[in-house]
């Protein structure tokens, strides 16, 4: 076993808040925008405290929360578009032709990655999916907690931890906590019925007319106007009941259907498709064949959730409690097309080319019971979770090129598994240490079992055939992804061992103070130590002043630790393993590859809370250091790295990437949150909220190239220009969001407007770059409750229908830029209008 080390400042920090109390934990408690419009008079406990019943007016940290009926009226379906409609420094990009991670996109909060946001259920961390996204879009290397296999119809409230967390909850919590709260009511409940779809013209991407030869025998193409489209249908049914159990207990049960059908975006094709006649003339088919081939745009999904909270007192004041989930998606999105004369075609199989696509069929299950109660002056808790994802490929509608026209078309590429255990413990009570008031107490363990799978597929998704002298064929493999083959199979696991301790207490009145320090050991990379003090001071009963500093760390993931994926290409009619490997195989080793170690980070955070009658403004500034950040390698390949793979032994390895400790970077920016609830008398009230985000992140320092590649020259760099600028560039430098909602009589109105600050995709030369303007987005809904039992919304999302200029205004004409005219960097959608209906049944 190796043991972190950390570094000097690090360590000074961590014994300087650790000795200000004796060690102890944070408390986060508070919420921005009061969404029930009460005057700050209900008392709840919310994310990141461990002493409850708080008013939500006291926040030493920077906490969102965002109830059902919020959520309800925002008339987005996924929990993922619900949080960036609200929280300002939340983002979603459309990802889209990025394979498995059009299944499942990550989101990002503070500009940071998708692993640096911990997300809890009732609490309790959340088990992380098993897709690592190794596509070229933001959170690029990174798992993440699949958010949108949580049902909104299960959710009483999200609460959203603006502050790094890693002292109280662990690895992962560096950019902050999102808490997502499951109904707990044992009554009454709901049906709804939900129905949308896209209707918008698609800025900057003519319309394909006719197709014809020009004087010179060559393709020419009358366009008319924007194109125009009507598609995305979008269904879902979602239930949610309470049941009482005899007197004492719950059990509250959501279910929700999703069926979204795909959404197309891309321009027409203006390549040639097939080989030109034996005169040196155009096929004729060139004029007949649909030319929008591609598919740019949310893949094709069906999903199904149940899930279920229960909550019961039995005798001797204990509580038992459970809550689980099951899901399942199946899913299938496209590749590149592959044209009749592209050499990865077979004419008998494809005449006409192809498109490949892939299917995922993802089952994600969890199960958490637990134990609270008192026992003396001293209140406990006592739990047990697991969950699950599984996450298998496929491929349809494709073929092995090497196997020619026998080859399947269809593929079962194998499946990513991954799966956490924990049991977790702590206990509560009040010390009197002579101070002015009472300090409550926690301490607590925790042990986490972690494992991560690779399964094979069948032979045909990966395999090159060969001929009688041994030669490969043509390129092996699935068109659009390759199966995993035996050297890709992967079985891991790890272990970690917890114990935290906290202090919350007042130290005058109008100050208070928390601290909270935890250890971690870890069966693969060693410990780690890490802590955090807040405090919170209130000028007067109107201002109150706060700020947090604290250290972090995020383990690796198994993923990122053990992924193996390899396939096999033809180049000079030789076959080359090319992949990702995992840091101790010698592939990896022979190009420089280390040992992955945790990032550490340091969080400063600073800000006040103002309150004013019906009027509240927070302002908090913060700065995010993370040392060692875990990034994904540049494709190591060519003649002089083919040289050291042969040297070391690899003697078919052709391109290499790996997992490296290779940045730091800072984050930095002001959160910015305002509300106000405005009387209109006979016309009802309009709650009105303001919420701004102003970040910037910058990539510090990239490590040196490994001595491996040293003497290779400038152009073999592990981590170079365009992965700097996905990091820096790659999600909103600023973001504003302003809504207000009208209630009058029956009849409630929203219109919320989002303006997104620019953007940029970072290319390998800076004459490709694209930069995205900034840009609004406007939704608006109208709904009328005629009684407690029926309500009834219309609403439109992006209802001016606003694209992001189209990439051939961005960096000139070019085939691609023709085909996919929008990046898939932007951090809003890039389908256009969204219109909807929903009927809603409470009973």
């Amino acid at each position: 076993m190796t043991f972190k080390r950390l570094s000097a400042n690090k360590l000074a920090l961590s014994l300087a808040v650790t000795s200000a109390l004796g060690g102890s934990f944070v408390t986060a408690n508070a919420a921005e925008q009061d969404t029930q419009a009460q005057e700050n008079i209900e008392v709840i406990s919310v994310t990141g405290t461990r002493r409850s019943l708080r008013s939500i007016a006291e926040s030493s940290v920077p906490v969102d929360i965002i109830t059902s009926s919020d959520m309800a009226s925002t008339g987005q379906l996924e929990i993922s578009q619900v949080l960036a409609s609200q929280v300002p420094s939340f983002n979603f990009p459309s990802a889209t032709l990025g394979d498995g991670t059009d299944h499942a996109k990550p989101a990002v909060l503070r500009g940071l990655a998708p692993d640096h946001t911990l997300v809890l259920i009732n609490g309790k961390r959340r088990h992380s999916g098993a897709l690592l996204n190794l596509a070229g879009v933001v959170g690029r290397g990174s798992t993440a907690v699949d958010l949108n296999m949580i049902p909104t119809s299960a959710i009483k409230r999200v609460e959203v931890l603006r502050d790094g967390a890693a002292a109280q909850y662990g690895s992962d919590a560096i950019a902050g906590v999102i808490n997502i709260v499951l109904k707990d009511a044992s009554e009454g409940g709901s049906v709804s019925v939900t129905y949308g779809e896209y209707d918008t013209q698609m800025a900057g991407a003519p319309n394909l007319e006719s197709t014809y030869a020009d004087a010179n025998g060559d393709l020419a193409f009358n366009l008319g106007d924007d194109r125009e489209i009507s598609d995305g249908a979008t269904r879902t049914i979602s239930a949610n009941s309470g049941f009482a159990l005899s007197d004492s207990g719950f059990v509250n049960v959501s279910i929700e259907y999703r069926d979204n059908n795909p959404t197309q975006r891309s321009g027409f094709d203006p390549r040639e498709q097939y080989s030109r006649l034996d005169d040196g003339s155009l096929d004729p088919r060139e004029f007949t064949i649909k030319r929008y081939n591609h598919r740019f745009g949310k893949a094709d999904l069906e999903d199904y959730a149940l899930f279920y909270n229960m909550g019961y007192e039995l005798d001797n004041s204990l509580n038992l409690y459970s809550f689980g989930s099951y899901s399942k998606r199946e899913g299938n999105s496209g590749g590149f097309y592959r044209r009749a004369q592209d050499s990865r075609n077979v004419l008998a199989l494809y005449p006409d080319g192809f498109l490949p696509q892939i299917e995922t069929d993802v089952e994600d299950y969890s199960f958490a019971l637990g134990l609270e109660g008192e026992t003396g002056d001293w209140t406990w808790d006592v739990s047990t979770n697991y969950g699950r994802n599984d996450f298998a490929l496929g491929v349809v509608n494709s073929l092995n090129t090497s196997l020619g026209a026998t080859s399947p078309t269809e593929f079962d590429n194998g499946a990513l598994v991954y799966d956490q255990f924990i049991v977790n413990g702590d206990a509560s009570t009040t010390l009197d240490l002579g101070l002015p008031d009472d300090v409550f107490f926690t301490l607590g363990a925790e042990y986490r079992h972690e494992s991560y799978k690779i399964e094979q597929g069948e032979e045909a998704s990966y395999i090159t055939a060969l001929d009688s002298n041994g030669n490969p064929i043509a390129a092996g493999g699935a068109q659009v992804l390759s199966g995993f083959g035996p050297e890709s199979v992967t079985d891991e696991s790890r272990h970690n061992v917890a114990l935290f301790v906290e202090f919350d207490t007042y130290l005058t009145e109008n100050w208070n103070m928390v601290l909270a320090s935890r250890y971690e050991d870890y069966s693969d990379f060693g410990n780690t130590f890490t802590s955090k003090l807040a405090t919170r001071y209130s000028v007067n009963e109107n201002l109150s002043l706060r700020g947090a500093i604290s250290t972090g760390f995020r383990a690796p993931s198994l993923a990122q630790s053990s992924y193996r994926q390899i396939s096999t290409v033809l180049e000079n009619n030789q076959a080359f393993e090319v992949g990702l490997f995992p840091t101790d195989a010698p592939a990896a080793q022979a190009l420089g590859a280390k040992q992955l170690d945790a990032e550490d980070s340091v969080n400063l955070t600073a800000g006040f809370v103002y309150t004013q009658g019906n009027f509240s403004l927070t302002v908090d500034a913060y700065r995010i250091d993370i040392d060692d950040r875990i990034v994904l390698s540049e494709n190591l390949s060519g003649a002089a790295v083919q040289q050291i793979l042969t040297d070391a032994g690899e003697l078919n390895t052709e391109s290499v990437r790996y997992f490296t400790n290779a940045i730091d970077s800072r984050t930095q920016g002001v959160d910015i949150v305002a509300t106000y609830l405005l009387q209109l008398d006979n016309f009802g009230d309009v709650r009105l909220n303001a919420a701004a985000n102003f970040n910037d992140t910058e990539v510090t320092h990239v490590d040196d190239n490994p001595e491996q590649l040293n003497s290779l020259g400038d152009d073999y760099v592990v981590f170079a220009r365009r992965e700097v600028g996905r990091f820096e560039e790659g999600t909103p430098d600023n973001k504003l969001n302003l809504s207000a909602v009208w209630n009058f009589n029956e009849w409630q109105t929203t219109l919320r407007s989002t303006r997104y600050g620019e953007v940029a995709d970072i290319s390998t030369t800076s004459d490709r770059d694209e930069y995205l303007d900034a840009k609004w987005i406007t939704d608006l809904e109208v709904a009328y409750r005629p009684n407690d039992e029926w309500k009834f919304a219309l609403g439109a999302n992006n209802l001016f229908d606003q694209y992001p200029q189209a990439t051939v205004d961005n960096i000139g004409y070019s085939t691609f830029s023709q085909i996919f005219p929008y990046t898939p960097y932007t951090p809003y959608s890039l389908d256009g209008r969204f219109l909807y209906g929903n009927i809603t049944y409470s009973f």
